[in-house]
């Protein structure tokens, strides 16, 4: 395992460093609106990632529902990726609003517009983190329960935020891939952009598989303690 957690690593260094090259000095400079266009090419693919990232606890939230009494240690791996694939979800979420303002800026005059698509992101962004919020402030037994009930209706924006543009009219562009007749990016511009989508996955698995790993440990540690608390207090009862 730990010789493909390096191997792992230095792919994902070799392709986020790769990235940057096709993304910095490859791929050629949008005639409109200059080299700020360049964030295109981390402001998507974090898009597409956090939505990823997101289904992914979604699914293992559904799981840890499921099986939560019937198979209690498919439940807690379950429990685990939901976990760690939220962090990272919201992660690239993160970037998307950061970037996003960055690029409106110069392009648009303004750094933000409550309108469809920023404003579902934002509460998407918003719903994830108020899930982390209450993975690591609150305790007892129903808490994991709850965390997956959020985690599976919070994923419920996901889709809102991608038909955001198809269903209202918006500040944001329409969508770049599927979006009817004019969409699609140059091919000159298309080896950066998959790099940059290639790149970005690789690192979201790396921290994920970590996150899993560190949370299963986690969770084997409890379990330990909550067995010897029960066995000292068996012990003591008269």
């Amino acid at each position: 395992m730990k010789v493909l957690h390096w191997f792992w690593l230095v792919v994902t260094i070799g392709l986020l460093g790769y990235g940057f090259y096709q993304a910095m000095y490859v791929a050629p400079t949008e005639a409109t609106m200059g080299d700020i266009q360049r964030i295109f090419y981390y402001h998507v693919p974090s898009a597409m990632l956090s939505f990823l990232f997101f289904f992914i606890s979604f699914l293992a939230s559904v799981v840890y529902l499921a099986s939560r009494r019937s198979h209690p240690s498919r439940a807690m791996a379950a429990d685990a990726l939901a976990l760690s694939s939220a962090e990272v979800g919201v992660v690239f979420c993160t970037v998307v609003l950061i970037t996003g303002p960055l690029w409106a800026r110069p392009v648009w005059g303004i750094w933000w517009t409550w309108d469809a698509r920023l404003t579902t992101t934002l509460v998407l962004w918003l719903v994830y983190v108020s899930y982390l919020l209450l993975r690591n402030f609150a305790a007892g037994p129903q808490m994991q329960t709850l965390a997956a009930v959020l985690a599976v209706f919070g994923y419920v924006d996901v889709p809102i935020v991608y038909m955001s543009t198809r269903w209202w009219r918006t500040q944001h562009p329409g969508p770049v891939f599927g979006g009817g007749e004019n969409s699609g990016i140059a091919p000159s511009m298309a080896a950066a952009f998959g790099w940059n989508v290639l790149a970005w996955f690789a690192w979201g698995v790396l921290i994920l598989g970590y996150r899993f790993v560190v949370e299963r440990r986690r969770q084997r540690v409890e379990q330990h303690a909550a067995l010897r608390a029960l066995d000292t207090s068996l012990e003591v009862t008269p």
